[in-house]
């Protein structure tokens, strides 16, 4: 054991007893982050224009503040892209996280001087909280990849702008550097196929311990490895013994991860986003992921099956309940102000406060008013794989209007790794689990207004093709898991299976 490690246990077992601190006193700690907020925010030409001056408690902020995405904050984002201060946060932002999106084209979130310490804070403890838990450090000896951006950053008017995951590369603490890889000028390769080939040549042969990533990215790294090898990834890497993912719901995906590794190990899920890191897995034993309330981030949840009323109901923590699904609502001293970032959330706790990520408000189907969103997918998926050796690389689904013949239905474009040996019955499995989750959905094959649903399979490497042909292959890059419309699913029909 290293001294590194030895003193990595008690450092741990401290900073996780800090953090519940205020996870045990959660709505003091909101109070105390709101009025922080609103007492810089006063002083911007955001506070100034909602008459944050006059703000003295939630439901003056919700009467001054409207919930909006980021059209709605656009021109004062346009503003400090310009070169201007004090527009949504005091001064101007250290970055811009560059991310893209559907109706705004490039993003620009801001991070500021404020902000961006509490992403580099609440990844160091979601480590620290799995050390303290395990009594184990002896993972900071080995080797750690980080799957991400290139670090590379550009200028704009002043401020460094890049992904996410690139601009966090430059917070490497000293002590990980000489156990981080990949080096500098691999991980500054912008080709996703040529950098994931250099990734393999430079840890093939290193005593790999942490490995962290998107799982459908981390997935083609350790295929490349076994291709390569002919061993299972614990065989290459036995001290290898948790992995580290967020942006997805990897319960799809388990199976086929613990085929490639070749034994069952930990995992750590995060919850990290260009606006700001909100949760992350505090315990191997406990659903869900602790919401981080004392982050610089205010909350507020609105009901999803609300959320496209006139009127829908919007509140603060202490009014949120267990298993209701919720879209969260971002207020953050990077100047974001009843940010919807189109995620959705639901609590598996309140003591402390735990969510999960149940999907993206966007990304759901109705076309027939069945009200599907992606945790009632990603259960049937999960449900029918249950018990079985089938494994999944990746999916999408999609409402089939308008079929040649027949009743409509849903689309289910599934990449097997292991398929079914009967296709048919693997789907009556899916079905059923989507009908007993979905009384809309029961209701709506039960009164012959829709079939049940079609699966069809993608070639392997489908998924990966589909992303290239679209430009946007890369390791930060997800495929929707469901969307109301033929956009994703028209052009898989290109690779499916004969």
């Amino acid at each position: 054991m290293s001294l590194k490690s030895f003193f990595a246990i008690p450092f741990a077992k401290i900073a996780t007893r800090n953090v519940y601190k205020w996870a045990n006193k959660p709505h003091k700690t909101q109070e105390k982050v709101f009025k922080n907020l609103i007492k810089i925010g006063k002083k911007t030409a955001f506070g100034k224009d909602h008459d944050f001056k006059n703000i003295s408690n939630y439901q003056d902020f919700k009467n001054r503040v409207k919930v909006q995405d980021y059209e709605g904050l656009r021109a004062y984002v346009d503003r400090i892209v310009a070169g201007e201060s004090d527009v949504l946060w005091e001064g101007k932002p250290l970055y811009f996280a560059k991310t893209s999106g559907t109706t705004s084209g490039a993003k620009y979130i801001p991070i500021t001087k404020a902000s961006m310490p509490t992403h580099i804070k609440a990844a160091r403890n979601a480590l620290l909280f799995y050390i303290a838990e395990k009594n184990d450090a002896s993972f900071v000896d080995g080797k750690m990849i980080f799957l991400q951006g290139s670090p590379v950053l550009q200028d704009k008017n002043g401020i460094k702008l890049g992904r996410l995951s690139g601009i966090v590369a430059h917070y490497v603490p000293q002590y990980l550097l000489k156990n981080r890889l990949p080096s500098w000028k691999t991980n500054c390769i912008e080709d996703w196929d040529t950098k994931v080939n250099a990734i393999v040549e430079e840890t093939i042969n290193e005593d790999m311990s942490v490995i962290s990533g998107i799982p459908s990215w981390v997935q083609m790294y350790f295929e490349k490895l076994i291709e390569k090898t002919g061993k299972k990834i614990s065989e290459i890497f036995p001290n290898f013994n948790f992995f580290i993912y967020g942006g997805v719901n990897f319960e799809p995906y388990k199976n086929k991860f613990e085929t490639l590794i070749g034994k069952k190990i930990d995992y750590i899920e995060l919850y990290p986003a260009s606006e700001g890191f909100i949760a992350y897995q505090d315990s191997q034993k406990a659903k869900g992921m602790l919401l981080q309330l004392d982050s610089g981030i205010f909350y507020e949840f609105i009901p999803a099956s609300e959320f496209f009323d006139e009127n829908p109901t919007r509140i603060s923590l202490k009014d949120v309940k267990v298993g209701i699904n919720y879209v969260i609502i971002l207020n953050t001293t990077a100047g974001l102000w009843g940010y919807n970032i189109g995620d959705t959330v639901e609590f598996t706790s309140t003591k402390p406060y735990r969510i999960k990520v149940t999907g993206r408000i966007k990304h759901f189907i109705s076309a027939f008013g069945e009200h599907v969103i992606g945790k009632e997918v990603e259960k049937a998926l999960n449900d029918a794989i249950q018990g079985t050796d089938i494994n999944i690389s990746e999916f999408t689904v999609a409402p089939q209007v308008n079929p040649k013949s027949g009743l409509p239905y849903h689309e289910w474009f599934i990449e097997f790794e292991n398929e079914p040996k009967k296709l048919e019955e693997f789907a009556l499995k899916v079905d059923t689990s989507m009908q007993e989750q979905n009384i809309y959905y029961f209701d709506l094959i039960e009164g012959k207004i829709l079939r049940p649903l079609v699966i069809r399979k993608v070639k392997k490497g489908g998924f990966h093709a589909y992303m290239k042909s679209i430009g946007k292959f890369g390791g930060q890059n997800k495929i929707p898991q469901l969307s109301d419309n033929r956009k994703i699913a028209d052009v898989l029909e290109n690779f499916l299976v004969d």
